[in-house]
């Protein structure tokens, strides 16, 4: 063999095995998204690259072109991980179709939690859109400790358990819901209830249950030191964050936080402060200075803010029977029934609180600037607090346009916050917030390899929510692509129908 001929064949045995290797890379992929503007609020990447998933997971972030079984060209786009909302009350299959346009791709109940925490979802748990889970709900363990009644959510009823939930049914029957849920909302635990209680919490933790949902403001006169110092001790104990709306007293009154703060130091605790600016309200720089100082002095302390100036709630929630109005310092004409956008008076309040106590009322008292400082304030987490969503005639706060609120009107328009800020905010923070309690969050709220495939892409110049108080029922505008656990779920601006690639969260 002549040398020139020897010198094509080696050239030939090179160059094969390089082009086989090419097309295995080329075909490997079971998604891929290419040219998108790719923001990873971890590493601080943000340029365009392509991205390629088998499966569930991110298998690579390349800077050549990808090709895969199906592609996404997201040029001109923005792709982010998907957002993480800490703070939803709505497990439904309206709740999540509406979040899943507003970007979400983990939707948790957190503050109010559920238990049994694997019973939490019911009505969609057989198919989810998105990934969903919640705490140890502590207001449910009081209800059904002191009252026998097996907490409803998502459009389920409450039911009766034992002969302490029939005489509660009985009790509503004769006297009303108020009345008869008294024990769970105003009267001391005895010492075999607290023991009770903290046996309770520790199996729901073993469980999976995803920290301790403190909703303390609900339960002001009922839960005293004795109480609080067991919630507590079950935190620091299993080393689970409990997530509290802090008791409220008049207009920026601190005493709640700083109950909260003075525990979590004694106790060496976790603690997650739900919707700082409804709890600080004109007082929202004192609020946040603590917080700032208690996280300097090795406090575990994280906060929230829903980028919204109403707060919603059942007309006969505690505080409602407080001396409200000082409270929020609004009076009947700043509240509305969810169900109609009527404002009340006095005669329609106390009527309402009477025949429709279960009924959702919003309440306007905050002012713009206390939520956007809350917004741009850094560490401070984005949230939803969604109401639950059941059907399209029951109106609810229009919280189902959070995050897109977030990065059209407070990004785009108003420039409060830079986009890799704002993306953080919602994606790398509230999995910081879980990762050490729940491991599984160290593979979310990041674009990087072998991180869990919760995608959102969407549209910087046209992104924005389209909610509002008088027709909470539209879906945000911009969102192109939302992918879980590497499925598509909305393709094109469009949702896919029949696809539901959500999961249970669990503690593992």
């Amino acid at each position: 063999m002549n040398t020139s001929l020897k010198k094509v064949l080696c050239c030939a045995l090179l160059i094969i095995p390089a082009i086989a290797t090419m097309t295995t890379a080329e075909e490997r992929y079971s998604l891929v998204i290419n040219n998108g503007r790719v923001i990873d609020p971890e590493t601080g990447l943000d340029a365009v690259r392509h991205i390629g998933i088998n499966g569930d997971s991110i298998e690579t972030i390349s800077e050549q072109v990808l090709s895969g079984d199906s592609i996404i060209d997201a040029s001109g786009l923005v792709v982010s991980p998907g957002f993480i909302d800490l703070h939803t009350h709505s497990p439904t299959s309206l709740g999540q179709h509406y979040q899943a346009f507003d970007g979400v791709t983990t939707a948790m109940e957190l503050e109010a939690g559920f238990s049994p925490v694997k019973s939490y979802a019911a009505k969609i748990s057989a198919e989810p859109m998105i990934n969903y889970g919640a705490s140890a709900g502590y207001v449910s363990l009081r209800m059904m400790e002191k009252n026998g009644v097996q907490m409803g959510l998502g459009g389920d009823s409450a039911k009766p358990v034992g002969f302490k939930g029939w005489k509660t049914a009985l009790m509503v029957w004769l006297t009303g819901r108020e009345n008869a849920m008294a024990p769970s909302f105003i009267e001391l635990a005895d010492e075999d209830e607290l023991e009770n209680l903290r046996e309770a919490l520790l199996l729901e933790l073993d469980a999976g249950a995803l920290g301790i949902g403190l909703p303390l403001d609900y339960f002001s006169t009922a839960i005293q030191e004795a109480e609080m110092r067991m919630i507590f001790g079950v935190a620091a104990e299993r080393s689970a964050p409990i997530f509290v709306h802090v008791r409220r007293g008049i207009d920026g009154d601190p005493s709640g936080l700083r109950e909260v703060i003075g525990l979590a130091k004694q106790f060496d605790a976790s603690v997650h402060i739900c919707h700082i600016a409804h709890n600080a309200v004109s007082n929202l720089n004192l609020f946040l200075n603590e917080i700032a100082a208690a996280r300097e002095s090795g406090v575990d302390i994280t906060t929230e803010v829903l980028p919204y100036n109403a707060g919603s709630a059942m007309i006969s929630s505690a505080v409602f029977g407080r001396d409200w109005q000082t409270i929020f310092n609004i009076t009947y004409s700043d509240v509305e029934w969810a169900a109609t956008g009527e404002r009340f008076n006095k005669d329609m309040w106390e009527e309402y609180r009477r025949e429709y106590p279960g009924g959702q009322v919003i309440h306007h008292y905050l002012k713009e600037k206390w939520t956007q400082q809350a917004v741009q304030t850094p560490g401070v987490i984005i949230v939803s607090d969604l109401l639950p969503m059941e059907t399209k005639e029951k109106h609810v706060a229009p919280h189902n346009g959070a995050f897109t609120k977030i990065l059209g009107r407070y990004v785009r328009e108003q420039q409060l916050l830079d986009l890799p800020t704002a993306l953080k905010k919602m994606t790398l923070l509230p999995a910081q917030r879980l990762q050490d309690y729940v491991p599984a969050f160290k593979r979310k709220g990041r674009l990087q390899e072998n991180m869990d495939a919760d995608i959102t892409i969407f549209n910087p110049d046209t992104v924005r929510d389209n909610a509002t108080y008088k027709n909470p029922y539209q879906e945000a505008s911009g969102i192109s692509h939302v992918i879980v656990n590497g499925v598509a779920i909305i393709s094109e601006g469009q949702l896919v129908e029949g696809q539901y690639p959500g999961r249970r969260q669990l503690r593992q």
